[in-house]
């Protein structure tokens, strides 16, 4: 992400903190493409970053400023994804790290924090609580916390997804980018790069259509969007498993109302089994295994094509945002798995059984 470094906020690269997050694949999706009855659609795969999502980049961005600033000791509020992000940069970059959690985060994103050597401070709870927290021990030790003291500098981080998808697409937009949304700061973040690629000249226009992808257990943004409101309304306890987008009160969440209905977008929730379905269709058809919150991209998509809000012909990007393996204990296994006994014979009998499924 830093061969955009002439568009971050940092002044000398010697505070840089790089973990090699950024320039993640986008995939052209043909299998899935057909199966939910698009022209072209495209995978932004941030799986792969170092902490396994795209936290990656906003945390190396702030924790870079937190080093080019002096701060001693960093942190962040976290559904999971950014406590991991900001532990490992803050463990490349020397510097002292406490994260804030609600305790009912999932068990494999709490291990992921506190393997970086970073203190778990987790919560009873929802984010909005631990934000609260996290933003008064900012002020009362001087901590530099990255979505809150830091969060200028923070979601610059997030652009460079913008970038990379104009760069990969041959310095072009697509028709459609849909992006999950707990905060709102990553979809407003992507459309900034866009933005400033068209500025400098990297790209003629900024015409994609921006659109927003929440649960339908915690979708404020969506709700605003739809009822035509100019204000969210926060909800106060989110009914989700997809933790990871449990955000009541969007901190970005004007903005990204903003941005899609300037660009001709919309906002749409899916249920949890919905979400959960996405998991299992885009695993098996792109071999790419996801959160819930990562998945929630193509729910959303498969949902607008059928509504008829989505035409078949369009080429869309949709942003895949964070690891599989980060929520293994939500995720149930797929319906394959079979057991048999040692003998050659059953063996035999269950492989043919297995095999004709091919044929």
């Amino acid at each position: 992400m830093w061969r955009y470094r002439e568009l971050l906020p940092i002044i000398d690269d010697k505070h840089i903190v790089s973990l090699g997050a950024g320039f993640t694949p986008l995939i052209r999706a043909d299998k899935l493409a057909r199966l939910i009855d698009i022209r072209r659609l495209y995978i932004k795969n941030d799986t792969i970053n170092p902490t396994y999502s795209f936290k990656d980049r906003p945390a190396s961005v702030a924790i870079s400023k937190a080093s080019e600033f002096g701060v001693k000791i960093v942190g962040c509020a976290s559904t999971g994804n950014l406590a991991s992000a900001t532990a490992a940069h803050a463990a490349a970059s020397g510097l002292g790290c406490i994260v804030f959690m609600p305790s009912t985060v999932e068990s494999e994103k709490i291990k992921q924090a506190s393997i970086y050597g970073a203190n778990v401070v987790l919560i009873e709870g929802t984010y909005d609580d631990v934000n609260r927290l996290a933003a008064l021990a900012a002020d009362r030790f001087g901590l530099g916390i990255v979505n809150v003291n830091l969060r200028p500098y923070y979601v610059e981080g997030s652009k460079t997804m913008g970038l990379e998808i104009i760069e990969q697409l041959g310095w072009r937009l697509p028709d459609r980018i849909i992006v999950p949304s707990a905060s709102g700061a990553l979809l407003s973040a992507i459309y900034k790069g866009i933005e400033e690629a068209e500025r400098i000249g990297l790209i003629n226009s900024t015409t994609v259509a921006m659109t927003c992808a929440q649960p339908l257990g915690c979708s404020p943004i969506v709700d605003a969007f739809k009822k035509k409101l100019s204000e969210i309304v926060p909800v106060r306890k989110p009914t989700t498993i997809v933790q990871s987008l449990a955000i009541g009160d969007p901190g970005d969440g004007y903005e990204v109302l903003k941005v899609v209905r300037k660009t001709g977008g919309t906002c749409e929730a899916v249920s949890d089994e919905e979400a959960l379905m996405a998991v299992r269709m885009l695993a098996s058809e792109t071999g790419i295994f996801a959160e819930p919150g990562g998945a929630i991209s193509i729910a959303v998509l498969k949902k607008l094509i059928d509504q008829g809000e989505i035409g078949h012909d369009e080429e869309v990007v949709c942003c895949i945002t964070g690891s599989g393996l980060k929520t293994l204990e939500i995720t149930p296994p797929g319906q394959n798995i079979h057991k048999t006994e040692t003998k050659f014979e059953s063996l035999s009998i269950l492989l043919n059984n297995i095999t004709q499924l091919y044929r």
